[in-house]
């Protein structure tokens, strides 16, 4: 164990880790030693410090350019988001990292087949609605995917056996989701195995650190982007580098853009883009107060009305200036497998620790101003995150067929 290594675990209680180390080969000794090097000791420091998000500030309404408003200027923000795709400045980013536990299927969400009496995957549905816009633009759009460590060689071999479905290889790019440790509520890091920490991903909101540490940030810039696109694997009917969504967001002189759909109540379960302390927010529904959701304006029309769909576009010079500071980091309480100092494997069935994430609604807040963007729902949300219910594996189905995609 190198010395600098050895102090720094002592230094934060952390000497546990050793335990198993004697008995392991070099091979896992050297696995090991890299996972203590790669740590991130601000974690310790963030559970007591001002670095985790505290309460909400002055929480107020952030209306959105309607569907009416954008059908007026349909050919001009077209215009403006088609030469921006054509000058080689934006980029596509699906958050890919999820596996399909959800929906009873043991793979890479997006290797799922949503198809019914012929086989169409989420991963294709996604390139495809991709390729209408290269095909509108007539030029390839950089086409970047965030796996996590779990499901990142299946996912590549995947696509890779699909012929990519289309998408030319060339303009596609793959990286890993970076992991944060676990610990205890006595603040001691977790082992999954004698060689192993328990490590989860970071949450929605590390992928731009995750890009960068990846390389891909380098590249992207190489290639020209200015935009990128940030959008879930699992909403089938999202339209990705939409030109008139890109064109809109340039248009209005913004530095991001959300889309957002109307809510179908004033308590649905879906974040709503609002203004915090004066700078764009996303509150979520369990935060809004049941006065708060059903407030509403001299029109008549809900305050908080329009719910994000996680479909975002972000100025690439913007998310640099994020990167420089650290990412608020949520701390989770949640029930984590783990070994004991006897190598006994556990299951917890309550909460016996915390996780850190980062969120990606906080990169909207870091942002100096977003375009609150609607869309129709119908159209464009057809979320894919149960088996069975709402947003579940059925609706996204018969979505699907209402907007003439055959299954």
């Amino acid at each position: 164990m190198k010395k600098e290594n050895l102090e720094l675990l002592e230094k934060y209680g952390q000497t546990h880790l050793l335990r198993f180390y004697e008995k392991l080969d070099e091979q896992k000794k050297d696995a090991l030693e890299k996972q203590i090097e790669n740590l991130d000791w601000g974690l310790f420091s963030c559970l007591d410090s001002d670095s985790t998000p505290s309460n909400k500030g002055n929480i107020a309404p952030l209306g959105a350019l309607s569907v009416d408003e954008i059908e007026k200027k349909r050919e001009e923000y077209t215009q403006t988001g088609l030469e921006a795709i054509r000058a080689g400045k934006v980029a596509a980013l699906l958050l890919a990292g999820g596996q399909g536990t959800r929906l009873g299927y043991a793979g890479p969400k997006g290797t799922f087949n949503i198809g019914v009496e012929r086989e169409l995957y989420i991963f294709e549905q996604l390139i495809r609605n991709t390729l209408e816009v290269v095909e509108q633009a007539g030029a390839w759009v950089p086409f970047f995917v965030m796996t996590s460590e779990k499901n990142h060689d299946d996912t590549v071999t995947f696509l890779k056996e699909h012929g990519y479905f289309g998408y030319n290889p060339e303009y596609m790019f793959f990286f890993k989701q970076s992991m944060a440790p676990s610990m205890d509520f006595n603040r001691k890091l977790l082992m999954e195995t004698e060689d192993r920490l328990v490590f989860s991903p970071n949450g929605n909101g590390g992928w731009f650190a995750s890009f960068m540490r990846a390389g891909m940030h380098t590249k992207a810039k190489e290639m020209g982007v200015e935009w990128l696109n940030a959008f879930a694997v699992d909403n089938v009917l999202q339209r990705i580098a939409d030109p008139c969504f890109v064109g809109a967001v340039i248009k209005h002189g913004c530095v991001s853009g959300a889309k957002v759909v109307r809510k179908v109540h004033p308590e649905e379960r879906v974040g709503a883009l609002c203004l915090e302390d004066g700078r764009p927010s996303i509150i979520e529904y369990y935060e809004l107060t049941r006065e708060m959701s059903y407030a509403k304006d001299e029109r008549g029309e809900y305050l908080y009305n329009f719910g994000v769909i996680l479909n975002y576009l972000f100025r690439l010079d913007k998310l640099e200036r994020i990167a420089e500071n650290r990412m608020p980091l949520h701390v989770v309480e949640k029930k984590i497998p783990y070994v004991d100092p006897d190598g006994t494997a556990h299951a917890p069935t309550e909460p016996n620790g915390y996780k850190f994430e980062t969120l990606i609604l906080d990169m909207v807040h870091m942002m100096d101003n977003c375009l609150s963007y609607e869309v129709v729902r119908e159209s464009e949300f057809a979320p894919v995150k149960n088996k069975e219910g709402v947003d579940s594996i059925d609706t996204a189905r018969k979505l699907l067929q209402e907007n003439g995609i055959k299954l």
